[in-house]
């Protein structure tokens, strides 16, 4: 029913922490598609792990045009993109598989060396939690939604915003989405293990270590 998209870009030396999240599901997912966006830092995975699709890309493709590529191969029900920088608690497509609406969203623990930096960019939308944050995501946006296949693909990844600095594609389909009518329900658990490390800023020649230039939504998915 559900296929999990493990998108990376710099993030080989992190991803197979992700993979290992997903081959370690209580429910597996129909499919795991994992994509490389020309960084050429992945070749060692599907040795690894060869029961898993693999797209190594020979070009950097970017976000928008990644995505849409991937997006336009899905033949599941349901689809779910995760930056290989992240990972899943063990029982998340186990509680995911009970959907019945167009979308779902879920709460994230915000982990990693920075996770202070989401204090001052989602100021008061935190709370402590086992050494790491809460972010209570009911209902709302979020970058590793899962959401129906076909109702996605007739909208697509499509940059939102012309200013270069705010390439939310995600934000688009999830604006689109509740526009033409989406149901969306929320998990009231923190199932995504969001981390935040120097390598997010790193990656980007014109984001520096100042969490007020950063953007959460971009560094989620890929």
């Amino acid at each position: 029913m559900i296929t999990v998209v493990i998108a990376s870009y710099k993030y080989g030396h992190l991803a197979a922490h992700c993979i290992e999240s997903l081959l370690s599901q209580t429910t597996p997912p129909a499919r795991i598609l994992f994509v490389d966006d020309g960084a050429f830092d992945c070749n060692h995975l599907p040795s690894l792990y060869p029961d898993i699709e693999y797209i190594l890309r020979q070009e950097n493709l970017g976000v928008v045009d990644n995505f849409q590529d991937i997006l336009s191969r899905i033949n599941t029900e349901y689809v779910l993109f995760i930056g290989a920088d992240n990972w899943l608690r063990s029982d998340a497509i186990e509680l995911l598989s009970n959907a019945s609406t167009d979308v779902v969203t879920y709460d994230i623990v915000v982990t990693g060396e920075l996770k202070e930096e989401i204090l001052v960019r989602v100021p008061g939308e935190t709370i402590p939690y086992q050494g790491d944050l809460y972010w209570n995501r009911q209902e709302q946006h979020h970058g590793s939604m899962m959401y129906r296949t076909a109702f996605g693909q007739r909208i697509g990844y499509k940059k939102r915003y012309e200013d270069g600095i705010h390439p939310q594609e995600d934000w688009n389909l999830w604006d689109k989405m509740l526009e033409q009518g989406a149901t969306v329900t929320s998990i009231k658990e923190g199932l995504l293990f969001y981390r935040r490390h120097r390598e997010n800023f790193l990656k980007y020649s014109h984001v520096t270590l100042r969490p007020q230039k950063l953007d959460i939504s971009y560094a989620l998915e890929e």
